[in-house]
């Protein structure tokens, strides 16, 4: 069995998944115009926050914006949005390289 990863999969960098992470963390509130006091990565968009698909839009672009990077959002799925840590884990894992 080889040690390298799938085509297309690259393991996800610790130090990028912390700033993603942050990232949401300093986007959310803007996107939900309200103060968060306790979020995890547990934390449901759409159960917990209330958050809508365009929102998830709108704060994957701002994510972009923030972090000054750009994310390949074409394979985005349900899966990856239902929370803070799927969206980070997909953020993190589908950064598009613009060499």
């Amino acid at each position: 069995m080889s040690d390298s990863a799938l085509p297309g999969t690259e393991p996800v960098d610790t130090e990028l998944r912390g700033r993603v992470t942050r990232g949401i963390e300093e986007v959310l509130p803007r996107i939900l115009k309200i103060e968060l006091a306790d979020i995890s990565e547990n934390t449901c968009f759409f159960e917990d926050l209330g958050l809508t698909s365009s929102g998830i839009i709108e704060l994957v672009l701002e994510i972009e914006e923030e972090l000054d990077v750009q994310v390949d959002i074409e394979h985005l799925g349900v899966d990856d949005l239902r929370s803070i840590g799927s969206l980070t884990d997909y953020v993190a894992g589908h950064i598009v390289d613009e060499d």
